[in-house]
């Protein structure tokens, strides 16, 4: 009998399924549902940076005392950290799976503080779902690379939890980019986020939003980069996401060498029960190949344990279009 049993983060899991940060999981009611579907661990839904000063924002307009606006400023903050506390809290109390905080941030100062109060709420990881866009001419990629590393350094240094980075695929040199990130102490990279992406209306002459769920076909970004990072950056665990829509997902991103993957877009189309029957389809395709664990076969087919490594840098599509008619 197949045992999906794993580490991740140096948390115990007793799958590799892992429900990313979303609204699925931003009550505790949704995060029963969730961990007896069978999610192997859940990523709280973020805390946005961004949107607790776009509250204290309007909230401010009516206050016409610098006193008052400081004081509004820090209520928005607190209110919204006490919030998220109370969940984590109510959360670690409910269910018996990993629970891991997410912060979606864009600085290193402003929220580092409350890093530290996640983890005293019984946080289990903390996962930072940092994005830069960069929007200069006079900053080359090193700058931005930079900011993670600050953000993650500041991170470190308030909370004893382990911390994962949570990346675009926006870096020209993603593995040394990711061997930094270990350097100064992430204990995971979660390969993709999938970032709000805008699209126009050639009807009204708008901007609207792109299609916010993933297909099966987003896979092969992360399959590959997952490939080649777990071969080139050891001692690091990788949370492969976007495009695992099915137990066979799964599986793939295991053999590529994932640690765990992160799901959400199949949920939202198939419902939180679908968890149950990705889960089943994964130990079926163990017992169907006489594998009892998952180290017996993760990893197997990353690019330095297959004999031609070329299949993970292929960059063109000329081979397949030349034997087209």
């Amino acid at each position: 009998m197949a045992k999906l049993e794993t580490k991740y983060l140096g948390l115990s899991l007793k799958n590799p399924v892992i429900v990313s940060s979303c609204g699925l999981s931003s009550t505790v009611d949704k995060i029963a549902k969730l961990a007896q579907a069978g999610a192997g661990a859940v990523v709280l839904k973020s805390i946005f940076e961004e949107q607790i000063k776009m509250e204290a924002g309007s909230m401010l307009k009516d206050a016409n005392y610098p006193e008052a606006q400081d004081y509004i400023l820090n209520y928005a903050k607190s209110n919204a950290l006490d919030s998220y506390l109370k969940l984590i809290e109510d959360a670690k109390k409910t269910v018996d799976i990993p629970i891991i905080a997410s912060i979606n941030c864009a600085s290193a100062s402003e929220w580092v503080s409350f890093a530290k109060a996640i983890e005293k709420a019984g946080a289990d990881a903390l996962e930072l779902n940092v994005f830069f866009v960069p929007n200069t001419t006079h900053e080359d990629g090193l700058h931005y690379e930079n900011l993670y590393i600050d953000i993650l350094k500041a991170v470190k240094a308030k909370v004893s939890i382990p911390v994962v980075m949570k990346l675009g695929q926006n870096f020209s040199n993603l593995p040394a980019f990711v061997d930094r990130l270990k350097g100064h102490g992430a204990s995971g990279v979660v390969l993709f986020n999938r970032f709000y992406a805008p699209d126009i209306s050639t009807g009204d002459l708008s901007f609207t939003t792109s299609d916010v769920l993933s297909s099966p076909a987003d896979i092969r970004f992360p399959l590959r980069w997952t490939g080649i990072i777990s071969a080139l950056v050891n001692h690091l665990d990788i949370c492969a996401s976007t495009g695992v829509h099915d137990g066979q997902a799964v599986v793939k991103m295991l053999l590529a060498g994932a640690t765990t993957v992160q799901v959400c877009s199949v949920l939202y189309k198939n419902g939180v029960d679908y968890l149950t029957q990705m889960v089943s389809e994964v130990e079926a395709w163990m017992d169907q190949h006489n594998f009892e664990e998952l180290k017996e076969f993760r990893g197997r087919m990353s690019y330095k344990n297959i004999p031609d490594s070329e299949v993970f840098e292929r960059a063109q599509f000329m081979r397949y279009f030349s034997n087209m008619e």
